[in-house]
């Protein structure tokens, strides 16, 4: 990947000219069935993106509760887009189609209107939860019915896509826009690329621009996008095995472990905020996901060995806590 970050070839990004970018962008826009694509620095900046093209201000966003531009992107849709959230709450982070389609409503006069949905696939905040395609093609049809679009945060699409064998076409075809981060599952060092119409996409460009998203040789970043998209989906299916190996060995420890689907482990631990900070000093680093909750991810710079030492110092940690309580 460095290699091909070495010898990319780059040209002007803000001018819409580096043609490794470009490559990138079309790359990704014919996988999912889509006419436009923008390469952006970050998914926030992406999701945040997105929903303003979707939605004007004022006007209204449904998502469910846990969606990641609600819980981990500083209330952005509301600070740069003047946008109103309504929310459905569930235990796997997943919007029930019958659910929405009675929360929908018409703009009047006095009311806001609902303008778009919000997705996440997988769901981050429902431990690497995968949408159902069922479920989504569900929501695109009452969404289509009542002149609604759809954004998906896709984040983790990838981590989807080899664990239920959609293709990308047909998880194109579920939504307006869609965010495909590259630094996550993929490993590349940093970016987003954003799938929409080519009929947004200048507006886009100049959203863009006034967000400070703008680059100049990105085809730096985009070569190594390029190479992740290439190389580094099929040995998913390795991360997806580590995790599970972990909530093994987590449960085998006596603990409470949501069975994961993807890559991502949540654990119930006594005081999530101690065990973080008792593994990090074991050389382990976990997220705090709420006051009971630790969050541990398997990727690719960790092995089999790393993940059954993670899942070993998160016990350990918990054993600890318990002795000096």
């Amino acid at each position: 990947m460095r290699a091909a970050m070495a010898a990319a070839e780059v040209g002007d990004d803000t001018l819409g000219d580096d043609p490794t970018v470009i490559r990138l962008e079309r790359m990704l826009a014919d996988a999912f069935g889509f006419t436009g694509a923008l390469f952006l620095p970050s998914g926030v900046m992406a999701n945040q993106l997105a929903l303003r093209l979707l939605v004007p201000p004022g006007q209204e966003l449904l998502a469910d509760a846990g969606a990641h531009f609600l819980l981990y992107e500083d209330g952005g849709v509301a600070w740069h887009g003047g946008i109103l959230t309504r929310t459905t709450v569930s235990d796997d982070g997943l919007i029930d189609p019958e659910v929405l389609a009675r929360m929908i409503r018409p703009a009047t006069a006095y009311g806001s209107g609902t303008r778009a949905v919000a997705v996440e696939n997988t769901h981050n905040a429902a431990g690497g939860v995968v949408y159902p395609l069922a479920a989504l093609r569900e929501i695109r049809r009452i969404t289509r019915e009542a002149g609604v679009a759809v954004h998906c945060d896709g984040a983790r699409l990838w981590n989807a896509h080899v664990a239920s064998g959609v293709s990308f076409e047909a998880y194109g075809a579920c939504f307006d826009t869609l965010s495909l981060c590259v630094s996550k599952g993929l490993g590349a060092p940093a970016g987003t690329v954003l799938l929409l119409d080519a009929d947004r996409l200048e507006e886009a460009r100049v959203m863009r621009h006034r967000m400070g998203g703008s680059m100049r040789q990105t085809g730096i970043l985009a070569a190594a996008a390029i190479y992740a998209f290439e190389h580094n989906i099929g040995r998913m299916a390795e991360d997806h095995s580590n995790a599970a190996l972990i909530a093994g060995l987590l449960r085998d420890s006596g603990l409470e472990v949501r069975e994961p689907q993807t890559n991502l482990v949540f654990v119930e631990v006594p005081d999530a905020a101690k065990v973080q900070e008792l593994c990090a000093t074991a050389g382990v680093r976990v997220s705090v996901m709420g006051p009971r909750t630790v969050r541990l991810v398997a990727h690719l710079d960790v092995d089999k060995q790393q993940c059954e030492r993670a899942a070993l110092t998160v016990a350990k940690a918990v054993a600890q806590l318990a002795t000096s309580s």
